[in-house]
């Protein structure tokens, strides 16, 4: 039911060009997953995403336990259709936002404790019920329960934490069992300490997960701490599985983790930046707000053949978010996201002619 196929390997890097099979469809490789937290990518319908070319969509085991509870979701049939999206679909497994936003949280060896950021609800979550979770929800990857350090940690923190991380993924593949039509990751963590990263990888590894997910960067640390662990870490993941970047969803970041041998991503920027006014282009971001657009009667990016670029121009959308009207939200986040998955597509036709080289020359050139 879920398989990964190697078609080509880039001749001056690291860079690979890949299938994923899934139940809900096929996934190229590399891949950028726009997020739908909420069952939803923000402003956007599920017709607007395959307009654009979407592959697959990220959402969110931990908010959609909450509300509106993977138990009705599970009753509407799953969550493709309860959101109809028929393409693939990965969720996380909660274990980030139960880090970075419950209240009060307890970490032990069984599980986490917490009080729901909604309404202040005790919850505790165990590796077991977060696979259970996304069982009923029915995605096609599901994630392994992590904990996700907070950078700065000291080496002895960091240390307890993967190894609990490990048992847990263990625990968590025990609970997925012989599920065949739901592939379950496992995350590799360690910050950026390349002895915890090795660490890590190698005992995840020798798990035999259907793919492997890089967690704990993109998370505050610098670039070139995350950079210099993405020049070693893919190595050590097997090289006829995916690899898998969480959180990270820029260009720039995007080709240079493609360059060290990542093969899907994913991150809520293209529509939280929309909704701050902000259009990513070939050449930076643009912010609609300043006043030098409010004659320009360009499109947000000349390079770009979206609908928002071939149909309204910078002077129409900088109208309308400074009337706070809900089409700008729509229509910047319909340019982003599509900015992002074409992004990808030349990315891998690159690959694919073994050119990447002279494209990623071009991008640093031209990209401010």
């Amino acid at each position: 039911m879920f398989s990964f196929t190697l078609l080509h390997k880039d001749n001056s890097s690291k860079a690979r060009r890949g299938r994923i099979h899934t139940p809900h469809g096929v996934i190229e490789t590399p891949v950028f997953m726009p997020v739908g937290t909420q069952a939803t990518v923000k402003s956007l319908t599920p017709e607007n995403l395959k307009e654009i070319g979407t592959e697959i969509l990220l959402s969110n085991t931990y908010h959609l336990h909450l509300n509106p509870t993977s138990e009705l979701i599970e009753k509407a049939g799953g969550l493709h259709t309860f959101m109809n999206w028929s393409g693939p679909i990965l969720t996380d497994s909660g274990g980030f936002q139960v880090y970075s936003l419950a209240s009060n949280r307890k970490i032990t060896e069984e599980g986490v404790r917490f009080r729901s950021h909604i309404d202040g609800a005790e919850i505790f979550m165990r590796p077991e019920d977060s696979i259970a979770i996304q069982h009923r929800l029915g995605s096609d990857i599901i994630m392994a329960f992590d904990e996700c350090p907070p950078l700065p940690s000291s080496y002895d923190y960091m240390k307890k934490s993967i190894e609990r991380t490990h048992r847990w993924a263990k625990r968590c593949q025990d609970a997925h069992g012989c599920v065949k039509h739901q592939a379950l990751f496992a995350i590799v963590q360690g910050g950026t300490d390349e002895s915890l990263r090795r660490m890590s990888a190698e005992v995840l590894t020798s798990m035999d997960f259907p793919g492997y997910a890089i967690g704990g960067l993109s998370v505050g640390e610098k670039k070139v701490d995350m950079l210099r662990t993405l020049d070693y870490l893919p190595d050590l993941l097997p090289e006829e599985k995916p690899r898998y970047l969480m959180g990270v969803g820029t260009t720039r970041d995007i080709l240079e983790s493609v360059l060290r041998g990542v093969d899907m991503f994913d991150c809520v920027l293209p529509t939280r930046l929309a909704r701050h006014g902000v259009a990513m282009t070939s050449q930076g971001d643009l912010s609609i707000k300043k006043s030098i657009y409010t004659e320009d009667f360009g499109p947000l990016d000349p390079d770009c053949s979206c609908y928002t670029c071939t149909h309204y121009s910078r002077a129409y959308i900088r109208h309308l978010f400074r009337r706070k009207e809900i089409l700008s939200a729509h229509l910047l986040s319909l340019h982003n996201v599509y900015h992002l998955i074409d992004f990808v597509k030349k990315i891998r036709v690159a690959i694919e002619n073994d050119s990447l080289a002279d494209f990623a020359d071009r991008y640093r050139r031209n990209f401010r």
